[in-house]
Formats: C-alpha cells, structure tokens, sequence
C-alpha cells in the first residue's frame, strides 16, 4: 500500500461558544422540556467546556427573515376570520399579531452563510496543507474533499479548484456524505490512487460546519446533545506515494466495515427549518461492533507476532466517550495505557465529524512520535460504517 502523509493542516473554528452559553439559550427557549431539570449534568456530562464554530451562535438561534410572510397574502386569512363573525378592526389586530411572530430561519437562511464559510476554511486548510508539504497549488493531481452538512452543487472540490487555483487537469473526487468516516476513508483512497500512480499528489480537504445541526427549535433529549457535542473545523493534507522530506506516516494497510441494517441508526434530515442530526440511542453499541471486527482485523494482521506486536498510539473518532470507554475495555491484554490520550483530548473541545482524525493526528504529531511507531487511525460514521488504517511514523 504504501502511501506517505505529510502533517496536516488544521483550521479551527475561530467563534468560540462555551458549553454554558448554549445550556442559558436552551433552558430559556425551552423550560419545560422533560429534560430541563438535568440539563447542567447532562451538559458535564459531554466533558466538552467550549467548541470553536465556524459562526457565532448568534446565527444559529437568530429568527429567520419570514416575518409576515404569507405564501397566498393575507387575502383567506382575512376572509376566514371575517366568515367567522370577527369585525374588520379584530381581523386587523390578529393579521398584526400573527405577522410579529419570529419566524425560524430558513435552509436558505441556514445553510447559504455556513457553505460561504465553508468554502473559506477549506481554502485556508487546502493552502495550509501545500505550505507544510513544500508544495504548490500547481502540484496537485487529485483532490479529495467532504463536507457532509452544507450540500452544495457544484461542491467544495470545484469551489477549492478555483479559489487555489488548481490545474484544469485535476481529478477531483467529493465525497459529500462520507461524514464523520472522512478523515480514514479519504486517506484510504488517496492511498489507493498514489498506488496505482507513485507518482501523484492527492490534497485531501474536509471542512465541517457541524453547529448547522444546531436547531433551537427541537426540544427533544436528542437534539440537546447534539447542541453540545458538534464543532466546526476545516483540515487537509497532502498524500505522496514517494516519500518526501515533509513525510510524517506511512500508511500501510486500510480497513473497511459496514453493518448491515444499521442505516437509520445515525442520520441528517433537511426539513424547512435546516439540517437536523438525529441520533439513536442503539448507536453507540453498533459502533461499538465496528469495534471488535478492528481488534480481529488487527489480530489477523499481526497473527505471527501476537505477543510483542501492539500501536504505540490510536488515533480514533468514534463520536463519543462512550464509545471511546469500550475501546480500552476491549484491547487485547498487554497493550499499553494512554493510546488514546490525543484522542481524547480532540474531544474535549467537540466532536469535529470528518474532520476528527486529522486534528487527532495533528495533536499526536506536535506532541512528537518515536521513527518506528506504530499508529491505528479508526473511524465510524452514519451508515452505520468504519475504516481503520494501520502505519508507522518516520
């Protein structure tokens, strides 16, 4: 397989909104959710103080532009009201009422300035990314992108062939609903196209506006958590299949994993106020078998050296602690503690979807890493899917 990976470049959200912002506009907006009474443990219980976003959290909770907005004009409203006996004066006052009433904001309203931010971070990761490999727009030869929570068409890998520019050339590759598997399954990819052609440069950029999914509408225990868990970030990084000076890992072998039945477990549905993420509460233990089919993958991987083989760091999006728990529960016996500090610590400033594993490896890579270490990157996303990579640090 050997595909080389330079340090990627991590943008991230530069609004920071803290945990205790978002439990003061959801306790006043909904104070009579079932909920309402757990909500500050229910907040400490993510571990996540402040996450950085792409816009302000005004923009999330702001009402939409549709006040008095009537699709057919005030004309039957009126006339209803006058059939049922109200005087002209009374039509007036309920036409005036009903006119005040904020109304939520749009997928347009939504979704427009979120995939305008989108484009601009994916550009800053995309020429961060170039600065670090010693590399120009003008070297590139495949372009792999995702942003699964602001779709658009044409997408983020256009926009970017512009904004660089790119040679007309260029392979571009979306990968919109890729999701929180992103950041494994493009370097998967980027690592097949560089073994087909040594010779290629593959630019992987994913760019995430997580908070999109932030709707203050939804008053459910799902939608609370949701508020609390997601951050924004845009990453990117450059993929050889010969390595450069600016290498940092070679990735060795990839891995890939589908559960069947699982699709509706974790899902993103447009509805006319936006984007809304609905989480099941069976997903954890689905992820948690993607799991344990990694575990035997790596077993079977190593099967000649079972005893003294072992990663020296796991750089793992699984989407929450939970999940994070069981994967030290579940490693074989004699592994080391503390593979899944970098890990952990990503977390604790949100969970970045696609864009995860690339600032998990950006932390494990300025923390520094041996020459000869060995690294597992895992990943699952809706679907419900995974994709490991195994290799080793230069």
């Amino acid at each position: 397989m050997a595909a080389y990976l330079c340090p990627p470049a991590v943008i991230h959200g530069e609004h920071t909104v803290k945990t205790s912002q978002i439990v003061e506009e959801v306790r006043d907006r909904h104070p009579h959710a079932a909920w309402a009474p757990r909500i500050d443990g229910i907040a400490a219980s993510t571990g996540i103080e402040a996450r950085g976003w792409m816009l302000p959290l005004e923009s999330a909770v702001a009402p939409g532009d549709g006040r008095g907005r009537w699709p057919a004009g005030t004309g039957p409203a009126r006339e209803a009201l006058a059939r049922d006996g109200f005087a002209e004066r009374d039509v007036d006052r309920v036409i005036a009422a009903l006119e005040s009433i904020p109304a939520p904001q749009t997928v347009q309203e939504r979704t427009a300035p979120a995939w305008a931010a989108v484009q601009s971070y994916g550009e800053r990761a995309a020429r961060g990314a170039l600065q670090i490999a010693g590399l120009d727009p003008a070297d590139v030869d495949c372009l792999i992108t995702s942003n699964s929570t602001t779709p658009a068409l044409p997408g983020l890998d256009v926009a970017l062939a512009d904004k660089l520019p790119l040679r007309s050339d260029v392979l571009l590759l979306p990968a919109t609903q890729w999701a929180c598997i992103a950041g494994t399954r493009s370097l998967a990819l980027a690592a097949d196209l560089v073994a087909a052609d040594p010779d290629r440069v593959v630019l992987v950029v994913i760019s995430e506006a997580l908070s999109t999914t932030y709707q203050p509408g939804d008053d459910t225990l799902e939608s609370l958590i949701v508020r609390l868990l997601f951050a924004d970030t845009a990453v990117a990084a450059v993929v050889t299949g010969r390595p450069r000076p600016e290498s940092v890992l070679r990735l060795d072998a990839a891995w890939n994993h589908t559960l069947p039945g699982t699709q509706d477990l974790h899902r993103l549905e447009t509805r006319a106020d936006g984007t809304h993420f609905v989480m099941d509460r069976r997903g954890p233990r689905a992820v948690q078998e993607t799991v344990t089919a990694m575990w035997e993958w790596l077993r079977l991987r190593y099967q000649d050296d079972p005893d003294s083989w072992h990663p020296d760091v796991l750089l793992a999006h699984p989407g929450g602690t939970r999940v994070l728990e069981y994967m030290e529960q579940t490693m074989p016996d004699g592994w080391p503690s503390g593979l899944l500090d970098h890990s952990r610590e990503s977390y604790t400033s949100g969970n970045r979807g696609g864009a995860a594993v690339f600032d998990i490896m950006r932390r494990a890579h300025d923390a520094g890493q041996a020459p000869g270490s060995r690294a597992v990157l895992y990943a699952a996303a809706p679907g419900l899917t995974a994709t490991a990579l195994e290799g080793e640090w230069l």
